[in-house]
């Protein structure tokens, strides 16, 4: 059973920093491409980063680019989710997801990444950046 468990929300002020994490398990880690994804109330679920676990590939839109880095660590089948120079509109409930497609090539093609690609999802976990 594909597992995916995030863990790393909370209260920030703006200026701050966040890592988020999530571990995978059920799956061979390697061979699949982790997203992060965010949701705001009254807002479309909205991609923010993902890597290809078998490359290394990664791609984040431009409005977290040079704010965000995305991580994986294949010996510890986990991803991590650092996000720096926090604002208010950050604040969102921030979910992983995975997909066995290389969905990263497409993702820079398009320039955004689709939560429909994405079949496996974790619970999610609040992110509340105070202004």
């Amino acid at each position: 059973e594909v597992q995916l468990v995030e863990s790393g929300g909370g209260l920030v002020q703006a200026g701050g920093s966040l890592r988020l994490s999530c571990a995978a398990s059920g799956f061979t880690f390697d061979d699949w491409t982790i997203g992060w994804f965010r949701q705001a109330p009254g807002k479309e679920r909205e991609g923010v980063s993902c890597i290809s676990n078998s490359d290394g590939s990664t791609y984040y839109p431009d409005s977290v680019k040079g704010r965000f880095t995305i991580s994986s660590d294949n010996a510890k089948n986990t991803v991590e989710l650092e996000m720096n120079s926090l604002k208010p509109e950050d604040t969102a409930v921030y979910y992983c997801a995975g997909v066995r497609n290389p969905t990263v090539p497409k993702a820079k093609v398009m320039g955004t990444i689709y939560p429909r690609e994405f079949g496996s999802w974790g619970q999610g976990t609040q992110v509340t950046v105070s202004s």
